[in-house]
């Protein structure tokens, strides 16, 4: 470690983390975090226990800003993000401060991916309106469901993907084995690299694939999935009541991006007056929703509490690169997956 450490450097977990990879950070660090607490932290109990610390580990519910930063104090000097998303990060400010920003690509994108699909079956096939009918009775009552819960496929759709980075590549190929009808997509990029991505992983999709903008995309499909970032601000509210009203009504929407990327008054309404067919999310902004969220409240919206990173393989993988940021940052070295 630096020569200016007369202790060891302090590090500050703001979550639950892998007890494994705080062995790691406890053989030279004096690791901090807050048992039963909270997740996420409340802001001041968060700025409160900042104080002084060499290095951070954060999730996607801690904002750092000035703010944050100033509580901190100017000792910082590296801060890890369990995430792929980048949005909750003042990166300018950390960078005129001289704080190394680390995140986690790549690790999260078969869980994610693999979530998504999930969450797609379950929102086109209506399952959160048969488990439902199963558990209060009505199935017994009724005798068949089947016929008020008649749902579509994949098999023959056009899906839509909004954001073809290293996630919506992911979902487009476990799609393919489906047979949609098309799939098609934009992405930010200006060059072809994207679609000769998804070419190359799967040749056929690549024929059957083509690039649009996102109105397109969108009005277009039958399936619209959301994976773009929300690390650019023109991505707020991308999908709002204009998005919604483009949509087919037998369209499904999906969103495992952020919360923030859906206008969700525009979403509600869209889903209570039939103007769509039904969305799955497993984003929502606020996290948690209020129990009494009209999100809710709708049949035809199936809400996840954000499990797309959550499996065991993916959360180890993250908090074992999130360390390795944090120790090449408090010795000076480069860190192995800078923000870019």
């Amino acid at each position: 470690m630096d020569d200016n450490y007369s202790i060891k450097p302090v590090v500050f977990i703001t979550s639950p983390f892998e007890a494994e990879e705080i062995r790691r950070l406890e053989a030279t660090c004096d690791v901090r975090w807050l048992p039963g607490a909270p997740h996420p932290l409340p802001r001041d109990v968060l700025l409160k226990n900042v104080r002084d610390v060499h290095g951070l580990i954060i999730w996607t519910q801690d904002r750092v800003d000035a703010e944050l930063l100033d509580a901190a104090g100017p000792q910082l000097r590296v801060i890890g993000t369990v995430s792929v998303g980048l949005d909750h990060i003042d990166l300018k400010e950390c960078q005129r401060r001289g704080v190394s920003v680390g995140y986690t690509p790549g690790v999260l994108t078969a869980a994610v991916a693999e979530l998504t699909v999930t969450l797609l079956l379950m929102t086109i096939r209506n399952i959160q309106q048969a488990l439902h009918g199963v558990r209060s009775g009505s199935w017994f009552v009724q005798g068949d469901l089947s016929m008020d819960l008649m749902g579509g496929e994949v098999s023959g759709s056009v899906v839509g993907i909004v954001g073809l980075g290293s996630i919506g590549l992911a979902v487009a190929t476990r799609l393919k084995a489906f047979q949609p009808a098309r799939i098609i997509y934009c992405s930010s990029s200006n060059t072809p690299k994207a679609g000769a991505s998804l070419h190359r992983t799967s040749p056929t999709l690549g024929k059957e694939a083509g690039q649009y903008g996102s109105e397109k995309s969108v009005s277009q499909s039958d399936i619209v999935i959301a994976t773009c970032s929300m690390n650019r601000d023109s991505n707020n509210n991308l999908f709002n009541a204009a998005a919604f009203a483009s949509m087919r009504s037998s369209s499904v929407f999906i969103n495992v991006s952020r919360g923030a990327l859906v206008d969700q008054e525009a979403l509600v309404s869209a889903l209570s007056s039939g103007q769509i067919a039904a969305a799955g999310v497993d984003v929502t902004s606020p996290e948690p929703l209020p129990p009494d969220h009209p999100m809710l409240q709708l049949p035809n919206l199936t809400v996840l509490p954000h499990l797309g990173w959550a499996t065991r393989r993916a959360c180890m993988s993250t908090c074992h690169v999130t360390v390795d940021n944090i120790l090449a940052g408090l010795q000076g070295h480069p860190l192995p997956s800078p923000v870019p």
